[in-house]
């Protein structure tokens, strides 16, 4: 196959994993740089250009969109789509798990466990919101953060409004959270490939810390999930529309919560704890899912 894996930087850890997964499973791979790409937006032939080429024989692209990146990046990949190439995330499910209070909400719906989670626009209604979460210590998160920027612990009310007040008074919209005491700083990372969790870890954030994110020095080893586990990990990637995604859950007192699914989830981490090769593994996803394409595709029609 020709594979394009759309990545800002080549030298990326996921990004040079999967190339190399790809090259050693014998395939054509390149490296583009989506915000490098432009469009013709043309009926019935739609493509793809970079660098003056038309990418017109991809056989399949692997997304690395940033979320920084996110409204051209998913342009891009629906680009991709329209032109029938295969991608194990869809533009629209990489927009869907961007906006965290879109994809509560979708998860919600289905019955996944999440963390009492309250939004709300106006300061007027601080009380009555953090009435709804269950009252302090709350979780205070913007909207737009990623690895754990604008994540705050509140631990009075005083505290919760003051920093409610503080996010809002600079536009900013956020989630307020329940604090999984019982959590002890720690989650989950599975790491969901089509219908499965190839692999896992648990996170500890440093002391002191209540992030568990290991750019802020947490730490990471192996962990053996629980069936509950595996299962909330793989519904809540299926419900957004992934086929490759990180899912972060915390053990809670009523079971597994889903704090948030990620459609470009990092190997680095993920395989370095479990020792799985976890870029192999999307390869060869890959490869199953385009050739059942093509077998659909000879399949003659009926009418």
């Amino acid at each position: 196959m020709k594979i394009a894996i759309l990545s800002r930087d080549a030298s990326l850890y996921s990004t040079s994993r999967l190339r190399e997964a790809a090259e050693h499973r014998g395939h054509e791979v390149k490296v583009v740089d989506y915000l490098r790409c432009y469009m013709n937006i043309t009926s019935s032939r739609p493509h793809v250009v970079y660098h003056g080429e038309d990418l017109t024989d991809v056989d399949a692209i692997i997304p690395r969109i940033g979320a920084s990146n996110t409204f051209y990046g998913t342009a891009v990949v629906r680009q991709f789509e329209m032109m029938g190439v295969f991608t194990p995330n869809r533009s629209q499910a990489i927009s869907r798990s961007r906006d965290k209070l879109r994809s509560m909400q979708i998860l919600a719906a289905k019955g996944i466990g999440l963390p009492v989670t309250g939004f709300g626009h106006s300061i007027k209604d601080i009380e009555g919101l953090l009435e709804v979460i269950g009252g302090p210590p709350v979780v205070v998160k913007m909207l737009e953060g990623t690895q754990g920027i604008g994540v705050v612990l509140a631990d009075t009310p005083a505290a919760a409004r003051s920093v409610i007040e503080a996010f809002r008074g600079l536009d900013v919209n956020i989630l307020v959270q329940e604090f999984v005491k019982e959590a002890e700083g720690a989650d989950i990372r599975a790491f969901v490939v089509g219908n499965r969790v190839v692999a896992a870890m648990k996170r500890q954030g440093a002391p002191g810390e209540f992030r568990s994110n290991l750019h802020r020095g947490g730490k990471a080893t192996k962990i053996k999930l629980t069936p509950k586990e595996r299962s909330t990990a793989v519904r809540a990637a299926g419900i957004l529309g992934l086929k490759v995604a990180g899912v972060d859950i915390l053990r809670s007192r009523r079971g597994p919560v889903v704090l948030e699914v990620n459609s470009s989830p990092g190997l680095e981490g993920i395989e370095r704890t479990t020792e799985i090769d976890v870029a192999d593994t999307i390869i060869a996803y890959i490869e199953r899912s385009v050739a059942g394409a093509d077998k659909k595709s000879e399949t003659p029609s009926p009418y």
